[in-house]
């Protein structure tokens, strides 16, 4: 069997769009989700529910993640194991996590979170629109054609 498509789908606003292009593609989906969360069934979708503790879905997904897979995911934590298990790892906004630019990522968040400590605290993240449904599409596209081309599925 060639790769999979990983699913961090908890707070994935594009879990419809990942099943569409997965399946024009013929990719394997798994979508991994605590109990609070209710996932959609669909034709090449595995649905896969865990518990409800802090980490359960990371730990999942890292448990089961292979090189080759493309991981979505907008948790940094996540996305580095994804690399280091030599998968493709891409945010729910359409952005490629690298080697190179994961550091930077993982920094940056570290440093607000000192800041919250410290009382500091943020905008949060910006509402998700139509720009960044339409950027992760065309992402998601690349990579499959990419990997279509590179004879891995």
């Amino acid at each position: 069997m060639g790769f999979k498509i990983i699913v961090d789908a908890d707070a994935c606003p594009v879990k419809s769009e990942i099943a569409d292009a997965a399946a024009r593609f013929g990719v394997p989906v798994v979508m991994v989700a605590s109990f609070d969360h209710r996932l959609e069934a669909r034709d090449g979708v595995t649905i896969v529910q865990v518990d409800r503790s802090d980490q359960s879905v990371d730990l999942y997904i890292a448990n089961r993640i292979a090189a080759g897979d493309v991981l979505v995911t907008q948790d940094f934590g996540l996305a580095t194991i994804g690399l280091a298990k030599r998968a493709i790892a891409i945010s729910n906004r359409g952005q490629t996590y690298t080697d190179r630019t994961i550091d930077f990522l993982l920094e940056n968040r570290h440093e607000r979170a000192k800041q919250r400590r410290g009382g500091k605290y943020g905008k949060g993240p910006k509402p998700f629109t139509n720009e960044d449904r339409q950027s992760f599409l065309q992402c998601l596209t690349k990579v499959l054609i990419a990997l279509q081309e590179n004879g891995t599925n």
